[in-house]
């Protein structure tokens, strides 16, 4: 079985696209390739985005905001934009999903909470589209 590529892309690959690309990781393990990236990288993660993954269990620290390169864009299987517009390449033959959701820049913990619960039910659809199985458990650990 091939393992599918998905490339999450927004503006600054500091929020939005670092969540989707976290949850993608923890949920599918190795049975996903992950790639993320941004039309206008920041210099570092949104801290509010770092903060409401850590309290799901997941670190994101590691990762870091990279520009969007067409080549990212050829070898990923499925391309989900997050508001990145115009400045997402389309090629033929690939496919393409828009999530419209809320830029976690700028707004409080309680507020990227829900930006993280919406993103993570959308990767659980996807991951389900993709017939790969989720290796962690569905529900959210309680936060403090």
């Amino acid at each position: 079985m091939n393992t599918p590529t998905v490339l999450f892309v927004c503006v600054h690959n500091a929020g939005r696209s670092q969540i989707a690309a976290g949850y993608l990781r923890h949920l599918a393990g190795d049975r996903v390739q992950v790639l993320s990236a941004g039309s206008d990288p920041a210099d570092r993660l949104n801290p509010v985005a770092i903060a409401a993954m850590a309290e799901d269990g997941i670190d994101i620290t590691a990762a870091s905001p990279r520009r969007l390169a067409p080549e990212a864009v050829q070898a990923a299987d499925v391309v989900v934009t997050m508001g990145c517009g115009d400045k997402c390449p389309i090629y033929p033959g690939k496919r393409y999903e828009d999530w419209d959701l809320d830029d976690p820049a700028g707004l409080e913990l309680p507020a990227v909470r829900a930006i993280r619960d919406e993103i993570r039910a959308r990767v659980e659809r996807l991951l389900a589209q993709l017939h790969v199985e989720s290796g962690a458990p569905t529900s959210f650990t309680e936060s403090a």
